[in-house]
């Protein structure tokens, strides 16, 4: 009878350093996977603020006057070119 019981207290135990092992591999697994997604957010967020800054630069209104000046041979209307429409 002491048999059986020690018998069963050894697989018990087993069974639990199984469980102990296999839990610190998940976590080890988790952890590296985290590491990885916090250096890609990190990533992200840099690449976020150059493109945050990359806009506030083409969005300024000098840049788009010198844009449509040159690239565009757009000019302000002169007062002759003005027609006014009335209804």
């Amino acid at each position: 009878m002491s048999r059986v019981i020690l018998a069963a207290l050894i697989v018990a135990c087993v069974a639990t350093a199984i469980g102990v092992v296999y839990a610190r591999h998940s976590q080890r697994l988790m952890f590296v996977e985290l590491s990885r997604l916090e250096r890609a957010r990190d990533e992200l967020n840099i690449e976020f603020g150059r493109l945050q800054l990359e806009q506030a630069t083409v969005a300024e209104s000098n840049r788009i006057d010198q844009i449509a000046r040159l690239r565009l041979g757009m000019r302000f209307p002169e007062a002759g070119d003005v027609a006014l429409v009335r209804p």
